[in-house]
C-alpha cells in the first residue's frame, strides 16, 4: 500500500475515539480530580504540629492548582479547545509532544474533536504527568495509584487459584518427566497463554463504569470458561507461537507490558511458568512506562506493590477483614500456602536477574541493587514507552533496539496492538505485516490483545466484513459483549466464584509474527 490510511480520530462521531472524548476522558479527568481533592482532605484532618502545618499548606496549595488546572482541561476539552503545548518539567518527550502538536494545528487538527487519537490520547498522559512534576510535594504522587490496588484487592479468588494451579504444576515437575514432555508442556502453554490473554480485560482507562464486582468477571482463569471463550479469539496463533517457542534454548523473554494488578499478576505466571518448568527461556525483562499512564499501565512502583501485597495477604485464614489484603473471601489454608511458594520465587528471581524491570532503579538486577550503565544502554530507557509514535514510526529507536536478540517479544494490550498497527484505519482484510510496515520481521512478536479500539489488522476480509455488517456482533471492535458462565467450587464454606464474564466478554486477537 503506497499511502497509509488515516489514523483515527473523533470527528467520526460513530468511532471509539469520539465515544473516548466525549465520555472517557472527562471520566478520567473527574477521577483525578477526586483522588487529589481525597488526598487534601486527608492531609488537613492529619497535620499535628506547627512544622508539618507549614509543610502541609504548602501541599495543600499545590493539590488545589492541580484540581484547577485539571477542571481546567476538561473544560476545555468538552468545547474542543485547541490542546495547548506541554510545560517543560525536564522529562522527555516534551519537545517530541510539542512540534507534533504544531505541525497538527498547521494541518486544522490541533483540537480536542480533530486531533489523531494515538497522539492525543498519549499527549493528555503526559499533560496529566506535568500537574505533579512541577510542583514541590507532589512529584511522585501517582493519581491512579489507589483505583489500581483497588481493583486488585478485589482480585483474590483469581490469584489463589492461579497460585494453587501452579503450585500442583510444581509438584508435577518434582515428578521429574514435565520439561521434557512436550505434550503435556504444549498444554499448559495454551492455557498460560489465553490465562495471561484474557487478563488483559482488565483495564481501568476503559472500564470507567463498571464496579469491582463487574471487573472481577473480567478475570478468567476457569478452564472451562477458557474453553467457552475460545471462539471468541478472531486470530488465534497460540499454535504458531508453541512451535517457535520450543525451538528456542535458554531464551531471554521480554514483556512490553500493559495493565498492572491482576494482568501483571498473570504476566508474572507465564513469565515463571517459562522460566521455572521449561528449557525454552532462561530469563524475562519486563519493560513498564516511566510515569502513570493510561490510567491502569504498569510503573515500577507498581510492581513493588504487587510484590508487597502478594508477601502477606492474609495474616490470618479468619474471615476477620482487617487481617486480608483481598476483598474476596479469606483463603484456605493450600491457597495461602501456594501464594507464599511463589511470592518467594518470584522474589529470587528479581534478585538474581532472571526476573528484571528495565531501566527501573532497585528492580532491575535485583530488587535493592543498582542500575549498570551498560545494561540501560542496552535496554533503551523505559522512557521509551511513553512516546506518542507508532512503532513503525520508531522501529530503528532506542528502545526497540534493546528488544535485538529476544527469542520472543510479547506486547500486552490495546495500547500496544494500536501502536504495532499505527491505530490507522486498515481497510478489511489488511494483513498485521502491513499495518506493523518496517517493524515487520525484525523481531519475534506475539501480540495479546483483547479489542478496545476500532483499529484491526492480520484478519480475512470476509470476516471483519461480516462481524461489522452483522447486528449480534455490533461493536466488536471495541467492546463485543457475550456473557459465558463457569461454576466455581465451596472452600471452607465459602464459593470461590469463577462466574467470570469473559470478556464483558471482549472479542479478541492473538497474533504471531515471527522475525524473517
Amino acid at each position: 500500500m503506497a499511502t497509509l490510511p488515516p489514523p483515527y480520530d473523533p470527528t467520526v462521531k460513530t468511532s471509539f475515539s469520539y465515544t473516548t472524548v466525549v465520555k472517557r476522558w472527562p471520566v478520567i479527568i473527574t477521577n483525578l480530580i477526586d483522588c487529589v481533592y481525597k488526598a487534601n482532605h486527608e492531609l488537613a484532618v492529619t497535620s499535628t504540629t506547627s512544622v508539618t502545618d507549614d509543610l502541609v499548606k504548602k501541599k495543600i496549595e499545590e493539590g488545589k492548582a492541580i484540581i484547577e488546572k485539571a477542571s481546567k482541561l476538561k473544560y476545555e476539552m468538552a468545547r474542543d479547545r485547541p490542546l495547548t503545548p506541554i510545560p517543560d518539567d525536564g522529562g522527555p518527550h516534551i519537545e517530541l509532544y510539542n512540534t507534533e502538536l504544531d505541525r497538527l494545528s498547521a494541518n486544522g487538527q490541533g483540537t480536542w474533536f480533530t486531533a489523531p487519537w494515538l497522539y492525543a490520547e498519549c499527549y493528555l498522559y503526559r499533560f496529566f504527568r506535568t500537574f505533579f512534576s512541577l510542583t514541590e510535594h507532589w512529584t511522585q504522587f501517582d493519581p491512579f495509584f489507589t483505583l489500581k490496588e483497588d481493583t486488585f484487592k478485589g482480585s483474590g479468588a483469581a490469584v489463589y487459584q492461579l497460585a494453587l494451579t501452579m503450585s500442583e504444576i510444581d509438584a508435577e515437575a518434582e515428578k521429574g518427566s514435565l520439561e521434557k514432555d512436550l505434550a503435556r508442556l504444549e498444554v499448559l502453554f495454551d492455557e498460560m497463554i489465553q490465562m495471561c490473554f484474557w487478563g488483559n480485560a482488565t483495564d481501568l482507562s476503559l472500564l470507567t463504569t463498571l464496579s469491582t464486582g463487574d471487573i472481577e468477571k473480567l478475570q478468567t482463569v476457569g478452564k472451562e470458561a477458557q474453553a467457552a471463550s475460545r471462539k471468541y479469539i478472531l486470530r488465534d496463533d497460540i499454535d504458531a507461537a508453541w512451535q517457535h517457542l520450543k525451538s528456542l534454548n535458554n531464551a531471554r523473554l521480554d514483556f512490553v507490558l500493559d495493565n498492572s494488578g491482576f494482568e501483571y499478576f498473570t504476566d508474572l505466571i507465564l513469565a515463571d511458568f517459562l522460566v521455572t518448568h521449561t528449557g525454552f527461556i532462561n530469563s524475562v525483562v519486563f519493560h513498564p512506562k516511566d510515569v502513570p499512564w493510561f490510567v491502569s499501565d504498569v510503573t515500577p512502583p507498581d510492581v513493588r506493590a504487587l510484590l508487597s501485597a502478594i508477601s502477606d495477604p492474609s495474616s490470618s485464614t479468619s474471615a476477620d477483614p482487617e487481617h486480608q489484603y483481598f476483598t474476596t473471601p479469606p483463603p484456605s489454608p493450600a491457597h495461602l500456602a501456594a501464594l507464599h511458594k511463589l511470592h518467594y520465587r518470584w522474589l529470587k528471581y528479581f534478585e538474581n536477574g532472571t526476573f528484571r524491570v528495565n531501566g527501573a532503579p532497585g528492580l532491575e538486577g535485583g530488587l535493592s541493587g543498582g542500575v549498570g550503565e551498560q545494561r540501560r544502554a542496552r535496554d533503551g530507557g523505559m522512557e521509551f514507552w511513553t512516546r506518542f509514535g507508532s512503532y513503525r514510526e520508531l522501529v530503528d529507536f532506542e528502545g526497540m533496539a534493546g528488544l535485538e536478540g529476544s527469542g520472543l517479544v510479547i506486547f500486552k494490550g490495546d495500547l500496544n496492538y494500536r501502536k504495532l498497527t499505527g491505530d490507522l484505519q486498515w481497510p478489511a482484510g489488511a494483513t498485521f505485516e502491513e499495518a506493523m510496515g518496517p517493524l515487520a520481521g525484525k523481531l519475534p512478536i506475539l501480540s495479546l490483545r483483547t479489542n478496545k479500539a476500532d483499529v484491526i489488522a492480520g484478519l480475512p476480509k470476509e470476516l471483519v466484513e461480516k462481524m461489522d455488517s452483522d447486528p449480534e456482533t455490533n461493536g466488536w471492535r471495541t467492546s463485543g459483549r457475550s456473557v459465558i458462565w463457569a461454576s466455581g467450587q465451596s472452600v471452607r464454606g465459602w464459593t470461590w466464584t469463577y462466574e467470570f464474564f469473559v470478556a464483558a466478554t471482549r472479542w479478541g486477537v492473538i497474533t504471531f509474527i515471527p522475525k524473517a
